[in-house]
């Protein structure tokens, strides 16, 4: 057999300047709650916001749409933020004792074909680190406890824990040499029966007198608070508290001041002048004495000229009754309010009126900084109800276990989601106000969205939650529970009523009086609940949620309260197969009687899978009014108009036993597959070491090489061991396709459904659905006769790699428009004159065969190129920067190495290829998703996704500006003149990393960090139901796998011109 190899064509430079038009990979924005907060800040001024994370990271805020985001370069927690009020300047301080200063600066950035001009960013501009001075403080002393700005904002007092205190000058961050306040000079004035020969403590406390400026009250971790002058060096008063402090506020006039203390109290002292000394309060209460409490962290006192003061503070609870509640409390004369959360208060703030020239406070708004969410408390309506977010939502009230997304969403559907979103309000027992936002600094300068965009994601606790993701804020739009189709322990209709709604309660009067506020609630009633896939048709407003226990449940879109039983239909996958026995739990019962269900997404049908076990794969076809769904056990078809059963199918294998034990028993699959892979990989060295036996055969080979190494040598490839039939979990169902196409012959086309699975079988069957093709009306129209499946095609895979994807191309090459896209005349009608073909995609290669000889016609060895599986694959469109009627689609991959590789359809051809996500961070891999327009979404943490774009031209960006007392340094950038961040955060922008199509793909860009500030953190690997024992496989035994392919490179494909003899 003679082969003849040509040399490689150089690269095409009009093409590389489509590519460059068409091609850009952005990391663009963080949607969702900050991963793990720990600091907090508000300007009064600016009204905007700051959060800093443990990771290092740094978030600032105002009104909806403006957003910038800063990474420290030490991955170290950020203890303190502090703002410069008006200046666009703020401070942080890390605990690592350093000190940073960060600056909002103005930039002029050319992004997608259109000039954005006036756009601020946030960068780091110094930072200092304060040592212990030698001989006289320690490390520890030296360590800093607390920082106040004073409002002239030119000088920064630092506290510290071994009872000093420093002053650095702004902005400059410059120490004032020989001007420290040291613990001796206080000690010189305090009263000799007040010493006792014991320390005063840390500095726990520093704030500025509201109308002296240049007076500071510091308190002392032991109890003491003095007053100091800064212009005169001297204690001017000196309060002798006895109770340890935790903090000190003042009231507006600065006659008085409260201190919270460790005892769960709170005193009131009088600034009286005359007498040096002050050894009693005023006042002290312990609101939920008398029994032991726990300390009040932070206490703020706000004035009203309308009546009392609010009291606001946090902890304090009863020690042993509450102490593990996480509770902030209002209180104002009678009206006394606990508000009980489910995670950890880290901080809070009020927005009140900061003015001078105003004599009382008037708080608007209390914001609460929690560990997994933020809330906000309007102040000004009659029972302080909280105000739902524009932005900062927790994505993971629930955790995430799987995401949908949906673009040029109808604005009818749009609307009636809204409508319902809107009527459902919060959580019961919550009440909302419709007051406006209370952070609302800055502008929005992005231009109107082109479209609306929904992200559905799916959670443990069996809900479905829509997200707007159609601009920078992720906004919710409505929630979907399905735990009211099921009997649960926890039956959402006996919910418990709001307490100040509920007349038993009031005449009760518990006490504290605790109110439910925010909606993180990690706990799940049943974990079968849990939803794994979700398919939406925008068009019939047709909705398919599948879940953990086998259940499919079919929904339609209702604006109406309805009251009604959900019809059940069972579809058994083993059809009674021999052998086989489900040990995993059990399916969830059904309620039999009739439910109320609110308006918006409600129940028509549940179909039960056979066994119960979770569902992989599910795939809606609403203009057929078909629904299929796959397991670990086989696949099913299910007409949900006629509520009947079209096709059971069993994929099992005779030896997957681990597929009947249920995800209970994870722990041992995931040690029997760990096994089995180093057995494999030991076996793979084994045979790689063993020498070849000379043969007349390998000589020709031979000669065959010393003719390649004259020529140019094409890339490498490396040998891909075939994997067993009788592999754990072998019969799981990956993905499921409709499509319209020719399956039986080359003349006559029809509606067919595909099916891929992990051993690489992909079924196909040829199905009868009455009415297509013959003016079958719209979904709910009457037609005759049932639908039929008939087995037209099976392909096995050589290598038996787990198929991705499936999917049908037209006779142009191009994929089939979704339903209903083509009879209303929403997108181009697919050709059906010339051949279609289907692109597999498996874990190791894409390839197309042609229909309906299913012949191959073309194919890339993605594994045997590049050492990496498939993970993830979507049909995308990308528009040009250049012409505006110009646009491609291609085919993105992601790998388990989280790089991206974009190729043409149908000849498979390499485009460009990007670094996404961190190899390590298996989770962020099995949670992306993508849009069809060529942008993404990947979890960084439980709580966030990291938005990127593959198009030059659709970027969806925080573009916005703030008006500072100070002028903007302004730079010029092109992107890549200044930093270029994801709005602050570290990016790979890699646009234009193309090489000639057919040698392969680019080499990677230059090593960066990869963007996302949790880099360095811990996040949990349960984020996402959609991880598998292969990705972690993958990642456990990735650097066995490639010495172990580099060893086996063959030279069969190593030569270029000239005659090979085989």
């Amino acid at each position: 057999m003679m082969k003849f190899r040509f040399r490689r064509q150089g690269n095409d430079p009009q093409r590389e300047k489509i590519k460059q038009e068409l091609f850009a990979f952005n990391k663009t924005v963080e949607h969702g709650f900050p991963h793990q907060p720990c600091a907090l800040a508000f300007d009064p001024q600016l009204q905007l916001m700051a959060v800093g994370t443990k990771s290092g990271a740094m978030k600032i805020y105002g009104s909806p749409g403006v957003e910038f985001t800063g990474l420290h370069r030490d991955a170290a927690a950020v203890a303190q933020i502090h703002f410069l009020q008006g200046q666009g300047r703020l401070l942080s301080l890390l605990d690592d004792n350093t000190l940073h200063l960060w600056e909002l600066g103005g930039a002029s950035r050319d992004r997608g074909g259109a000039k954005s001009e006036g756009v601020v960013y946030l960068e780091e501009k110094r930072n200092y680190s304060l040592l212990g001075r030698p001989g006289l403080e320690s490390c520890s002393a030296s360590r800093v406890t607390v920082l106040l700005l004073l409002r002239s904002c030119d000088l920064l007092c630092v506290g510290t824990e071994g009872g000093g205190i420093h002053f650095l000058d702004l902005p400059r961050l410059s120490l004032r040499d020989n001007q420290s306040l040291l613990l001796d000079q206080v000690m010189q004035s305090v009263p000799e029966d007040y010493r006792c020969g014991k320390s005063l403590g840390p500095v726990e406390s520093l704030q500025e007198h509201p109308k002296q400026p240049g007076k500071i009250l510091i308190g002392y971790s032991r109890g003491l608070v003095v007053l100091w002058d800064l212009s005169t060096c001297n204690a001017e008063h000196m309060f002798l508290g006895k109770q340890q402090l935790e903090s000190l506020v003042w009231e507006r006039s600065g006659s008085s001041f409260v201190s919270s203390h460790s005892d769960g109290g709170y005193s009131v002292w009088a600034v009286a002048s005359g007498n040096t000394y002050t050894h009693q309060p005023v006042s002290s209460s312990i609101p939920y004495g008398p029994f032991p409490c726990k300390a009040i962290n932070k206490i703020l006192w706000r004035t009203i000229q309308s009546g009392c003061p609010v009291v606001l503070y946090s902890g304090g609870m009863p020690r042993a009754s509450y102490g593990d509640r996480h509770c902030v409390t209002i209180q104002q004369d009678k009206q006394h309010v606990t508000l009980d959360f489910t995670s950890r208060v880290i901080d809070f703030f009020t927005v009140h009126t900061t003015d001078l020239e105003h004599d009382y406070d008037d708080p608007k708004a209390l914001v609460v900084l929690l560990e997994e969410e933020l809330v906000v408390i309007d102040l000004l309506t009659t029972g302080w109800p909280s105000v739902p977010p524009p932005y900062l939502a927790p994505l993971h009230s629930s955790a995430i276990t799987t995401s949908c997304h949906l673009d040029n969403v109808p604005a009818k559907l749009w609307d009636r989601l809204a409508a319902a979103g809107n009527s459902q309000g919060a959580q019961p027992g919550v009440r909302h106000a419709h007051g406006s936002w209370p952070i609302c600094g800055g502008k929005n300068l992005a231009p109107p969205p082109r479209q609306q965009e929904l992200l559905l994601t799916g959670h443990e606790d069996g809900t479905v939650r829509f997200w707007n993701v159609s601009a920078v804020a992720m906004t919710p739009l409505y929630k979907l529970s399905t735990a009211n189709v099921f009997h649960t322990d926890c039956d959402p209709n006996d919910d418990p009523l709001d307490p100040t709604n509920d007349p038993e309660a009031l005449q009760e009067e518990e006490w504290p009086p605790f109110r439910k506020v925010g909606c993180f609630d990690p706990y799940s009633d049943d974990p079968r609940l849990g939803i794994q896939k979700i398919s939406l048709c925008k068009y019939s407003c047709r909705l398919v949620v599948a879940g953990t226990a086998g259940q499919v449940i079919v929904l339609g879109l209702s604006d109406e309260w309805s009251d009604h039983t959900v019809d059940v239909s069972t579809v058994d996958l083993l059809q009674d197969r021999e052998g086989f026995t489900w040990k995993g739990h059990d399916r969830l019962e059904p309620r039999a009687s009739p439910a109320p269900f609110p308006p918006g997404f409600q129940p028509l049908v549940l179909v039960q899978a056979l066994p119960p076990a979770s569902v992989t794969s599910v795939m809606l076809h609403a203009e057929w009014n078909l629904v299929a769904f796959g397991t670990s056990h086989g696949f099913g078809l299910f007409d949900y108009h006629r509520r009947t059963a079209v096709l059971a199918r069993c994929t099992l294998h005779p030896n997957d036993s681990l597929a009947m034990e249920g995800p209970l028993s994870r722990v041992k699959s995931l040690k029997k597959s760990l096994r089995q892979s180093f057995r494999r990989i030991r076996k793979s060295r084994v045979s790689g070491k063993k020498r070849p036996i000379p043969t007349p055969t390998s000589k020709i080979q031979e000669a065959n090489a010393a003719l390649a190494d004259q020529e140019e040598v094409a890339p490498v490839q490396r040998r891909i061991e075939p994997r067993s039939a009788d592999d754990s979990l072998s019969g799981v169902v990956r993905c499921l396709c409709f499509a319209d196409t020719y399956l039986r012959d080359g003349t006559h086309h029809g509606p067919t459904l595909w099916a891929g699975t992990n051993s690489g079988s992909v079924y196909a069957y040829a199905l009868e659905v009455p009415g297509v093709g013959s003016g079958r009306g719209r979904p709910g129209g009457e037609g005759s006769g049932c639908v039929e499946a008939v087995l037209g095609k099976e392909i096995q895979l050589m290598h038996r790699a787990p198929v991705v994807s499936v999917c049908v191309l037209d006779g142009r090459g191009k994929p089939l428009p979704e339903p209903y896209q083509a009879s209303l005349d929403l997108a181009t009608a697919p050709d059906m004159t010339n051949p279609h073909s289907v692109l597999i995609a498996s874990e190791e290669q894409l390839k197309v065969f042609s229909l309906p000889k299913v012949g191959a016609k073309t194919k890339f060895k993605l594994t045997a190129h590049e050492g990496c599986r498939v993970r993830r694959v979507a049909m995308v469109t990308v528009c040009s920067t250049a012409q505006e009627d110009y646009s491609e689609t291609s085919l993105v991959c992601l790998t388990n190495l989280g790089d991206l590789h974009l190729f043409n359809v149908p000849a498979l051809r390499p485009q460009v290829r990007y670094d996404c996500i961190r190899k390590e961070d298996i989770s962020g891999i099995a949670s992306c998703v993508f849009t069809r327009n060529g942008q993404g979404f990947y979890l960084i943490s439980p709580s966030e996704y990291q938005r990127f774009s593959l198009s030059a031209k659709v970027i969806t960006e925080p573009l916005c500006t703030v008006e500072l007392e100070r002028p903007l340094e302004t730079h010029i950038s092109d992107d890549a003149a200044i930093p270029l961040r994801a709005n602050g955060t570290h990016r790979n922008q890699a646009e234009g990393l193309t090489e000639d199509p057919q040698c392969g793909l680019s080499s990677p860009p230059p090593l960066s960090p990869l963007d996302s500030p949790l880099s360095m953190a811990d996040v949990s690997l349960d984020t996402t139901g959609e991880l598998t024992v292969e990705d972690v496989r993958d990642f456990l035994t990735s650097v066995d796998e490639v010495e172990n392919n580099l060893r086996n490179i063959t030279e069969e494909d190593g030569c270029s011109l000239g005659v090979l003899i085989t």
